[in-house]
C-alpha cells in the first residue's frame, strides 16, 4: 500500500529548458496524484519561493536546466534540512558540467569522446583536429545551443551561437555510431533506448516534438555489446557520484564499443522522454517511476535516521 504524502514538485524555473520542465512537472503531478499524494506545484522562477508546512518530501524530477541540475536548488533544501528526489548537490553539480563528467569518467577509465574546451566566440579552430566536430555549451542540457560542424568554413557561427548560452563550449569529436541513453534506476541500468532521429541530428527539436524522432527499446544489440554499454553508463553515474537515478547517454560505435557523451541527473519525464520509455520496457508504468523516485528518496532519509541513531548509541 502507498503511504500517503505530502510532496512539492518543482517545475518550470529559470533555465532554457523552462517549457520542458513545465510539461515535464504536469506529467509528474498527475502521476503522483493519481497515487493519492497530496502534491503542491511550485515554481522557483524566482529565489522567493516557500514550501508548505510539514512537506514530506520534494520532488525535483521535472525541474531541468540550471538551478535544477546544477546542484543549487539541491544545495537551498538541505540547508533547510528538507528531504528531495535525486541526486545531492555535488553530483548534481559534476554532471551538469559536461567538462568535469569527462574529467571524472576518464578518471574511472569509462570511454568517453575526445574533447577540447573553447571560452571565446573568437576561438580559431583547434589545432591537429579535422571535422566533423559537436559543439555543446559547457553547462545545458536538453540539446540547447547544440552545433554540429561538419566543414571548418562553418566553425564561425556556429561557435558563437553555442556560446550565446554559456561562456565556456565543449568542443568534440563526433563519434558515428548508433545513439542510445541508459537510464539508471537505483544503481541499476534499465533497458537500453536507442534513438534514430527521422531526419536531422537528435537536437531540442527533434527531442522534443512528437514523431520526429523513432524509439527502439529495448535496443536491438546482442547479451555482450548491451551489458558493455550498460556497464559504461553505470561507470558514468558512479563516476559523478550519482544516487537514485539518472540517465546517461552512449553513442555505440560500430565495433560495438560504447562512449559516453554525459549524464543526466533530472532526465525528462515529458511523453516523448526516455526515462520512462526505459521505465515502461522494464515493466515500470509512469506513475510507479515517480513513486520509486519518492521511495528512493524515503528510503534514504530512513537509512540515515539509523545510521544517526546508531552512531548516538555508540558515543553514549
Amino acid at each position: 500500500m502507498v503511504q500517503r504524502l505530502k510532496i512539492v514538485v518543482m517545475l518550470g524555473g529559470p533555465s532554457a529548458e523552462r517549457e520542458v520542465s513545465l510539461r515535464s512537472g504536469a506529467g509528474v503531478v498527475k502521476a503522483l496524484r493519481s497515487l493519492g499524494h497530496t502534491v503542491f506545484e511550485i515554481d522557483p522562477k524566482t529565489p522567493d519561493w516557500i514550501l508548505p508546512p510539514d512537506t514530506d518530501v520534494v520532488c525535483l524530477a521535472p525541474l531541468h536546466g540550471t538551478y535544477g541540475e546544477d546542484g543549487t536548488v539541491q544545495r537551498q533544501l538541505a540547508q533547510l534540512g528538507v528531504l528531495y528526489t535525486g541526486c545531492d548537490a555535488e553530483s548534481s553539480r559534476v554532471a551538469f558540467d559536461k567538462v568535469l563528467t569527462k574529467q571524472k569518467c576518464i578518471e574511472a577509465g569509462v570511454p568517453t569522446a575526445r574533447f577540447v574546451v573553447m571560452d571565446s566566440p573568437k576561438a580559431s579552430w583547434p589545432m591537429g583536429w579535422n571535422p566533423p566536430v559537436v559543439l555543446k555549451p559547457v553547462r545545458q542540457g536538453s540539446s540547447v545551443g547544440l552545433q554540429f560542424v561538419g566543414r571548418v568554413e562553418e566553425w564561425g557561427k556556429a561557435l558563437a551561437e553555442a556560446m550565446r548560452f554559456d561562456s565556456e563550449v565543449l568542443v568534440e569529436e563526433k563519434i558515428v555510431g548508433r545513439e542510445t541513453t541508459v537510464g539508471i534506476l537505483d544503481s541499476e541500468a534499465l533497458p537500453i533506448v536507442e534513438v534514430r532521429p527521422k531526419a536531422g541530428a537528435y537536437d531540442y527539436r527533434n527531442k522534443y516534438t512528437a514523431g520526429n524522432t523513432e524509439y527502439f527499446c529495448p535496443a536491438d544489440f546482442d547479451s555482450d555489446t548491451t551489458k558493455k554499454i550498460q556497464v559504461a553508463a553505470l561507470g558514468a553515474f558512479h563516476a559523478i557520484g550519482g544516487r537514485d537515478y539518472a540517465r546517461v547517454d552512449v553513442m555505440v560505435c560500430a565495433d560495438g564499443s560504447p562512449v559516453v557523451l554525459e549524464v543526466n541527473t533530472l532526465p525528462g519525464m515529458t511523453e516523448t522522454s526516455l526515462l520512462p520509455k526505459a521505465a515502461a520496457a522494464a515493466g515500470l508504468s509512469y506513475a510507479e517511476l515517480c513513486q520509486r523516485m519518492i521511495d528512493l528518496a524515503l528510503k534514504r532519509a530512513k537509512e540515515h535516521k539509523s545510521r544517526t541513531k546508531i552512531a548516538a548509541v555508540a558515543v553514549a
